[in-house]
């Protein structure tokens, strides 16, 4: 009775050992996805809901802090761990964004019925971002 005891004992062990190596090679692999992703100009979402934009991160030194842009000329230093995941547009914001690129491109002046020039504002692309503050820090 307990050689059988301590044969499920080491089939259970056996299994338990194998699941976490299992799970420590996943969680080996979406770290080094997420840090080739993570390059400067890639929409990332941080720990705290808030989405912000990669001026710089250092893949090699995780303990060094990321600069994150979350408006233009607001960036912030968060732990690189911070960063829960690198946001991939979808098919729908590609084309939505396409569309509000050619838009501004075409009309910089607010629409008609417009009371607070909204309509006007254009977005920035990450190079245009990332040029920018480069320019900044110039300064």
């Amino acid at each position: 009775m307990s050689l059988m005891l301590f044969g499920l004992l080491a089939v259970m062990l056996v299994f338990m050992f194998m699941n976490t190596r299992k799970r420590q090679k996943q969680m080996k692999e979406q770290q080094e996805e997420k840090a080739a992703k993570t390059v400067p100009g890639a929409k990332v979402l941080l720990q705290g809901g808030l989405y912000g934009t990669i001026v710089s991160f250092d893949p090699v030194d995780l303990d060094k802090p990321a600069q994150v842009e979350l408006a233009p000329g607001v960036v912030i230093e968060v732990h690189s761990q911070a960063i829960i995941r690198v946001v991939d547009p979808t098919d729908e914001t590609a084309d939505d964004e396409a569309d509000t690129e050619d838009a501004a491109a075409t009309e910089t002046t607010p629409a008609e019925g417009a009371r607070d020039g909204i309509e006007s504002i254009q977005v920035e692309t990450p190079e245009e971002t990332k040029a920018r503050l480069e320019r900044n820090n110039d300064n």
